[in-house]
């Protein structure tokens, strides 16, 4: 099955206006925005497969063509990221579409392979892929520490035992005793990668949105509302950190993170 990786980004968001254009500094002191740095990590995984960026705004498409990007534009009306990305599938060819949020430039190759490898083995009936990456005591304390400020972000998913999705939320979920071992309560953080089918990701922008999605603000939950299948693939860090950049105190943590990588 042949494969395109997608990157939509829009410049209007709430928490972070022009968040695509952000700058994030390397561990060598150059700079590079947050887009060039998620575009560079789709290129790196393995396949050679084409990657776009996706975009309604002018800007954002300079800066994308700028750094050797190919660019496709799509219409302002699009609501998420999904949408965008059905759009943009229509005028390419290929059976499996990988959306990789213009924030996540953290997002190790073999994430987004073993997410493709697993929906070409997954039965017909499987609409789409996302990974989860199983929380670390650091993490479960980053995404304690946003909760507590109020800040809005890293996504939680709950799955059954086939890794069918039974609900992804902003809450952390599930819910852990502080007094027992991190350990005995699963936490898994949804990394924001999606593989659709090519006929799920059409059927998906015919589907009006779903209550829980406008609530929660997660555009894969439309699916769930729907009836569709997503599978939950649990991926490994091999000892990278991942986090993506939700609002401008993120910005810091990436750059951490990127000396460590150094």
């Amino acid at each position: 099955m042949s494969v395109a990786i997608l990157i939509p980004a829009r410049y209007r968001s709430a928490r972070f206006p022009g968040k695509p254009l952000a700058r994030i500094t390397q561990p060598d002191g150059t700079h590079r925005t947050l887009l060039q740095s998620t575009w560079e990590a789709a290129c790196a995984v393995p396949g050679g497969h084409p990657v776009h960026v996706l975009t309604d705004d002018t800007r954002i498409a300079e800066a994308a063509t700028g750094f050797g990007a190919a660019v496709i534009l799509t219409a302002p009306e699009c609501r998420n990221g999904t949408e965008r990305c059905a759009e943009a599938a229509a005028a390419l060819e290929a059976e499996i579409i990988v959306n990789l949020q213009g924030d996540a430039p953290l997002t190790p190759p073999w994430f987004v392979a073993d997410l493709i490898a697993a929906l070409r083995a997954a039965p017909p009936d499987i609409a789409m892929a996302t990974p989860v990456l199983r929380c670390d005591p650091a993490t479960h304390a980053h995404l304690i520490e946003d909760r507590r400020h109020g800040r809005v972000g890293a996504t939680t998913a709950v799955f059954d035992a086939q890794g069918n999705a039974l609900y992804f939320s902003k809450e952390l979920l599930p819910w852990h005793d502080p007094a027992r071992p991190l350990g005995a309560t699963p936490v898994w953080h949804h990394v924001g990668v999606y593989a659709y089918r090519r006929a799920a990701l059409a059927a998906y922008a015919a589907l009006p949105e779903g209550r829980l999605e406008l609530l929660e603000g997660l555009e894969q939950l439309r699916f769930l509302e729907h009836g569709h299948k997503v599978l939950c693939v649990p991926v490994e860090a091999r000892g990278r950190v991942f986090w993506e950049v939700n609002h401008p105190e993120d910005v810091p943590r990436i750059e951490a993170a990127l000396r460590t990588m150094a």
